[in-house]
């Protein structure tokens, strides 16, 4: 304890000075008794003064004490009980033992002494429980603040609402910017009188200008196709909310007069630039156009993207002069590469190899080196026919190597070419995009948001049946000297083939000219279906997955595999392919265990409802009638429920995510 708390006693000094008159005072009693006598009464009444003095001093000091104590534990007290803090004590059961008054504000309750902290919110257990130092619970509408002290097992809660609303009120008022697009427009219109057209336009303007007013949208338009929406956070929400249901207000109006028109929007969020706003509107437009259109894509700051839409199939909208575009693009690189390397995805199917296979002629015609980069222990039982086949081709055989000899031959000057994929995860060697900067993209499928880093050419057409499709174009425009063998068309014609269902799915007039181009080459359709027989106990097998089938909802077919069964990816598609066929079921879904110890789901539609936007919300992607994901540490009645979920959101949500 300080010395300002200890009793008062008298001063050392005084007694050495009261020491030194006593030895002085006998001095002079023993020469001068009289003024010895007079000293003494003297001293006397010093010392009576001095310790009456001091006894006074200790007095006061005492009763300062005793009236600072009681106001410190006065205050002590008032603010435990008054302070604007809510405090609780608990129990090791998580029961509340105490609570200061403070808290009674954030309960409609008169005590909340003696009820579980789940009372209070359901965080409150697993965060002590995890060892949280703090938490963000909400009571009633209150944002508290939650300051966790485990060993003393307290809680400091802590009122931020006011600030909270704050932040909500910076965060929606924050700028955003979206660039709307008119999709086909042009194509569309081409062959329309002015009347039609101005027409179109007028309905459509009407349509958006409308939706603008109603949630308060600035909109301009600054050319026939192209609009620029302004809007801020707030509004993006209720849009989201909203499914963004403008896209179907136009689809239906413009479906009634059967002109194929859509909407596409690209936004761009986040507390950044304007022109930095700009271009993630226009990255995000770029992204929805190339999935296909009829879709909302917005990208924030960060990177990330969410989808609203893309119900319809896109129409065929690519042109001759485009695949001669890129043909003659794709003739250059060659010619000015060292060599070409090739590949397709993991575990490729008969349009990745048709499509290399492609490749590999476009760089032959243009006397250049190349080669096919295949895992002979990554080949599926759908694709075993064809490989079969082609090693008994010694001079087609003869191209194909693997990935670890491709790491050993390629270099910078190389040119590597990606077919039947756009993701880095799923390309058969990733490590090889990493050792050239020239990269060609080639494929059909709706882009998603991962992509290989700077490409040097990107052919990706969603409207395409197949990537055999888009090569087999290609071959068209290049040297004359190009030379097809029977064996090289059929695989290009096979890839086409499988895709489509036999010409069933996604097939578009240009489809069956690139069939037509392989047949005159000598693409053999016999082979093709050779290529495409199975197994005895291969179809036992899908069929068991068939008779699984449930229904679920209207026309949506759900089958699973048993449990500690693993099912191949080429089975479980073709089971759904198989479901497909089933009369009232407009989608199926196959889900089983795979023998990398994921859950695998195959996906497949008649094109009424989107499949890929459903898988894409399972972390998996592909195309509007054809996708998959693949699902790590679940099991197949979790997937399934999952699942089910996300259907049903898809269903009473309108446009899905």
């Amino acid at each position: 304890m300080p010395n300002f708390f200890k009793k008062p006693t008298m001063s050392g000094h005084l007694w050495i000075i009261y020491l030194i008159s006593l030895v002085l005072l006998g001095f002079i009693w023993y020469y001068q008794w009289m003024l010895g006598l007079m000293m003494t009464l003297f001293l006397a009444a010093s010392i009576f003064y001095s310790v009456r003095t001091e006894q006074h001093m200790i007095n006061e000091t005492e009763e300062y004490i005793s009236t600072l104590s009681y106001r410190v534990k006065k205050v002590g007290e008032e603010a435990l009980l008054e302070m604007p803090i809510g405090i609780v004590l608990y129990s090791d059961e998580y029961t509340i033992e105490w609570a200061n008054p403070y808290m009674n504000r954030f309960t409609e309750e008169d005590s909340i002494v003696g009820k579980s902290l789940k009372n209070l919110s359901d965080k409150l257990i697993p965060q002590i429980k995890e060892d949280s130092e703090e938490c963000w619970i909400n009571i009633d509408g209150y944002q508290l603040q939650t300051v966790i002290k485990r060993d003393e097992r307290l809680l400091y809660l802590f009122d931020r609402t006011k600030q909270t609303e704050i932040h909500n009120l910076y965060q929606n008022e924050q700028t955003v910017l979206s660039i709307i697009f008119l999709d086909n427009y042009e194509e569309i219109t081409q062959g329309m009188d002015d009347t039609a057209k101005s027409h179109i336009n007028s309905q459509v303007t009407s349509i958006l200008n409308k939706w603008a007013g109603d949630f308060g949208i600035y909109l301009k338009r600054t050319s026939q196709e192209r609009f620029i929406a302004v809007m801020n956070q707030e509004i993006l929400h209720s849009l989201e909310k909203a499914k963004f249901e403008i896209l179907d207000d136009v689809r239906e109006l413009i479906t009634d007069q059967n002109v194929p028109l859509t909407l596409s929007f690209g936004i761009g969020v986040g507390p950044v630039s304007l022109p930095d706003l700009g271009e993630l509107a226009q990255s995000s437009l770029d992204l929805a156009l190339g999935r296909g259109g009829d879709q909302v894509a917005i990208k924030d700051d960060s990177g990330k993207v969410r989808f609203y839409g893309g119900k319809t199939n896109p129409m065929e909208k690519r042109t001759r002069v485009r695949a001669r575009v890129i043909s003659h693009a794709m003739k250059e690189l060659v010619q000015e590469s060292e060599k070409v390397l090739i590949m397709g995805h993991k575990s490729p199917d008969m349009d990745s190899i048709g499509a290399s296979i492609g490749i590999l002629k476009i760089a032959q015609a243009n006397d250049k080196k190349a080669a096919i980069v295949l895992d002979p222990d990554d080949i599926d039982t759908g694709v075993q026919r064809m490989i079969e086949e082609i090693r008994k081709d010694e001079d087609l055989w003869r191209y194909f190597i693997t990935p670890e000899d491709a790491m050993e031959m390629v270099t910078n000057e190389s040119l590597l070419v990606v077919v039947d994929t756009h993701k880095p995860k799923l390309v058969m060697e990733e490590k090889l995009l990493s050792k050239t900067e020239h990269v060609v993209v080639i494929d059909h499928h709706r882009r998603a948001e991962e992509f290989i880093a700077d490409p040097t050419l990107v052919y990706m057409e969603p409207y395409a049946s197949s990537t055999a499709e888009l090569v087999t174009e290609l071959l068209e425009y290049q040297p004359k000297k190009l030379k097809l063998s029977m064996l090289e068309s059929t695989a290009l014609l096979a890839g086409i083939i499988v895709d489509t269902k036999s010409f069933t799915l996604r097939t578009g007039s240009r489809t069956f000219d690139a069939a037509s181009y392989l047949r005159s080459k000598g693409a053999d359709t016999v082979q093709v279906q050779k290529f495409m027989k199975e197994d005895l106990d291969v179809y036992i097998r899908r069929s068991f997955l068939i008779q699984r089938a449930e229904v679920y909802r209207d026309g949506i077919a759900i089958s699973t595999g048993d449990k500690g069964e693993a099912y191949g990816p080429v089975i479980i598609a073709q089971a759904a392919d198989t479901l497909l066929t089933m009369s009232g079921v407009i989608a199926s879904f196959v889900i089983s265990e795979r023998s990398d110890g994921r859950i695998g789901i195959s996906a497949r539609s008649l094109g009424d409802i989107n499949v890929q936007v459903i898988m894409e919300r399972m972390n998996g992607g592909g195309h509007l009638t054809n996708a998959a994901t693949q699902l790590e540490d679940t099991t197949i009645e979790d997937a399934k429920a999952l699942l089910q979920d996300i259907v049903d959101e898809y269903f009473e949500g309108g446009d899905t995510q």
